[in-house]
């Protein structure tokens, strides 16, 4: 089958021996864990639940130190309070991490200078700079890969146990972006209704800090299909097998062709599958995909992201949850307002404003809400890092700004402060609701 937007390794004997290395290594993941998380999102299917999905554009080798690790998932864990307070509903936490080191590209070469070399595909395939030997596809980083998503799994871990991040302490966490942020004072009352919420619980014995485990899954977007193959195991049969290499694995909206190998490996696997649809996603394409991936309608297996932008999202978003609707498959709805908002600034910073990011999620809500279906969710781009790299939100970032701290090996993400002021701005939509 057609196996798109795979990187061209020079080396295949290399490439071989790094996929048998790959396949005799221990797994990333367990099945039971998968299980669990597709559990989680079946709740969340059914209009009980949230899903919160996010992390890194591009993870890279060198942004796995544990400081870096812990940041995003404070991030996530502090946006997850305040959300699920807002919903009343438990909040499923899925970073785009521990596997998201390959990345789709438009093209597959790049020119500069009258130069032109390979596309940089992720840290996965080849180096971001410039050179030849840099981007020539290297199978060794496959396994660099592996051990960098084992070092973060295990931040990940312990950050999760042990009330390591216990709710009284997250609490305390955005009792720090209130207090400091300028966006933050708006959302002071919010933060002291969740802070007398927490008393009340531990007034009734149930106090935060004992609630035990914060759960936290991985999420990555199932690109070189030769490293996902290397870690898939168990069951001899179709849909019975595990991709080990992270709890919930995507197909984007380059590679979701019914016809393509990155659909086929899909239907093979229990993992919860995501799909990426853009503003081009005909209905019937997408039936014809939760069909293959998703025959017997399990709730929980599979999550529509769509990333519409924020002129699009209103009017091709109805057809397409109307369709699905009346065909009965028990899909999770989620919003990445992310992707279809990406422009170029005019000192040549690719930039996502933040009010498009949110318009796009506040068309998304209304038209879920409209249609009487559960808007399940939200899927960003974020760092816990204090980049610049997105124009607006409660720091006011300008293109001025871009310069000072643009670290992303691909796309521009939200920065903690930016992240933490959409969750409060999404809160009070769903409040609103």
């Amino acid at each position: 089958m057609p196996a798109a937007q795979q990187p061209d390794w020079p080396d295949p004997v290399g490439l071989r021996r790094v996929v048998d290395e790959l396949r005799a290594a221990p797994p990333l993941v367990f099945p039971s864990e998968c299980d669990r998380l597709r559990s989680r999102l079946a709740v969340v299917a059914r209009g009980g639940g949230f899903l919160l999905q996010g992390g890194d554009c591009a993870e890279t080798f060198d942004g796995v130190s544990p400081a870096q690790v812990r940041a995003k998932l404070r991030t996530l864990a502090q946006m997850a309070l305040v959300i699920g307070y807002a919903c009343a509903a438990p909040v499923v936490k899925v970073g785009r991490i521990a596997g998201q080191y390959s990345k789709p590209r438009s093209s597959p070469t790049e020119t500069r200078d009258g130069r032109t070399l390979p596309s940089y595909r992720g840290d996965s395939v080849n180096g971001p700079e410039f050179g030849e030997q840099a981007r020539t596809p290297d199978p060794e980083r496959l396994l660099r890969m592996y051990h960098s998503s084992m070092a973060t799994l295990n931040v990940l871990r312990a950050f999760g146990g042990g009330g390591r991040s216990d709710l009284r302490r997250v609490h305390g966490w955005n009792e720090e972006f209130v207090s400091a942020s300028p966006s933050g004072k708006h959302y002071q009352r919010l933060w002291e209704e969740i802070g007398a919420a927490l008393g009340f619980m531990r007034s009734l014995g149930a106090a935060p800090e004992t609630v035990g485990e914060t759960e936290f899954f991985t999420s990555h977007e199932a690109l070189v299909l030769e490293y996902e193959s290397a870690l898939t195991h168990g069951g001899g049969r179709p849909g019975e097998a595990y991709d080990l290499s992270g709890h919930m694995v995507w197909i984007g909206e380059r590679t979701r062709r019914i016809d393509g190998a990155h659909v086929e490996f899909a239907s093979r696997i229990r993992n919860p599958i995501g799909i990426k649809l853009s503003a081009a996603a005909e209905p019937d394409e997408v039936l014809a995909l939760i069909d293959k991936l998703d025959p017997h309608r399990e709730p929980g297996r599979l999550t529509l992201i769509t990333r519409m932008g924020a002129q699009r999202v209103r009017a091709e978003l109805p057809a397409l949850v109307e369709k699905v609707t009346a065909a009965g498959a028990p899909v999770v709805w989620v919003c990445d307002p992310m992707h279809g908002n990406t422009f170029e600034a005019a000192n040549g910073y690719k930039t996502r404003r933040f009010d498009d990011v949110l318009d796009e999620l506040r068309g998304f809500l209304e038209v879920h809400r409209a249609l009487g279906t559960h808007p399940g969710g939200v899927h960003l781009e974020l760092t816990g890092d204090d980049v610049t790299e997105c124009l607006g939100g409660g720091d006011d970032i300008g293109p001025d700004d871009l310069p000072e701290r643009y670290r992303t090996a691909c796309d521009p993400r939200l920065n903690r402060s930016q992240a933490l002021d959409l969750a409060f701005r999404l809160a009070e939509m769903y409040r609103g609701a």
